[in-house]
């Protein structure tokens, strides 16, 4: 599966997609963005991919836009029409990655500034090399944080904490992320593919079915009152209840064995 701009594998039970314009800090063409959609597609149609991996080559995750594919022109030419840009590309990548019926890894070496880093941000279980920082760089040119950047920020980090970054745009350091609630965990940056590798494995031979039901309720709690949180465990649960799955993580457990998953 050869690409221009990103490098797609699937092996052991998942997949990985690493950006991979190093060059330019693996920062978003709409090239990238077509392959992309493509790579997640294939994720989306093959039952087999139980977890993905979302990384970036060379010595940065994403710098976000790519600004040299934006001509300007002159002062009498018509502005860009950059909400078409986010509702076109931005906001269905983010949106996908949210909805993929199983957990999203990303693991983040060196920078990861503007929609880069809201994109590492998105995902499920975000680990970062020691030497990674997250930079909210938009108000360094005159926007507004995107890529789910305004609702991910105050829900991950507090309101102080994302008002300063989006205002300031100063960088954070892994360790800070971790700290303060932004990201998972720090691991030595030697050690970051490895530590994603054998997590992307572990999260293949799980019940994938009840990992997505997880990913979509906790996601919606954050808007939700208990009351509607309650139902939602309901429903799910119901469900669950009648997977393969489910029966057969309790006949494993009642035989004192391993239990054989096998995503449905």
């Amino acid at each position: 599966m050869t690409f221009e701009t990103i490098i797609y594998e699937e092996t052991d039970g998942y997949a990985a997609i690493t950006l991979n314009r190093p060059d330019r800090l693996n920062s978003f063409t709409s090239v990238m963005h077509a392959e992309l959609a493509d790579a997640l597609g294939r994720i989306e149609g093959n039952p087999a991919i139980r977890a993905l991996i979302l990384t970036g080559a060379g010595r940065g995750f994403c710098a976000g836009q790519d600004l040299n594919e934006r001509v300007m022109g002159d002062e009498d030419a018509p502005p860009p029409d950059l909400g078409h840009t986010l509702e076109t590309l931005y906001n269905p990548l983010v949106r996908r990655i949210q909805a993929l019926e199983m957990p999203v890894i990303c693991a983040v070496n060196g920078v990861a500034a503007g929609a880069g880093a809201n994109l590492a941000l998105g995902c499920d279980l975000v680990m970062a090399g020691e030497s990674a920082k997250f930079i909210q760089a938009f108000c360094r040119i005159g926007l507004v944080p995107d890529g789910g950047g305004t609702w991910l920020l105050p829900h991950l980090a507090g309101r102080a904490k994302a008002m300063a970054m989006a205002l300031l745009g100063d960088p954070i350091d892994a360790a800070e992320a971790e700290r303060i609630g932004l990201i998972w965990k720090v691991v030595p940056d030697a050690a970051l593919m490895d530590e994603a590798r054998t997590l992307a494995t572990r999260l293949a031979t799980q019940p994938t079915k009840g990992l997505a039901s997880i990913k979509r309720l906790i996601t919606a709690a954050a808007a939700n009152s208990l009351d509607a949180q309650l139902d939602l465990e309901r429903d799910a649960q119901r469900e669950l209840g009648r997977s393969h799955d489910y029966r057969e993580g309790v006949r494993a457990f009642l035989g004192k064995r391993k239990p054989e998953f096998r995503g449905d």
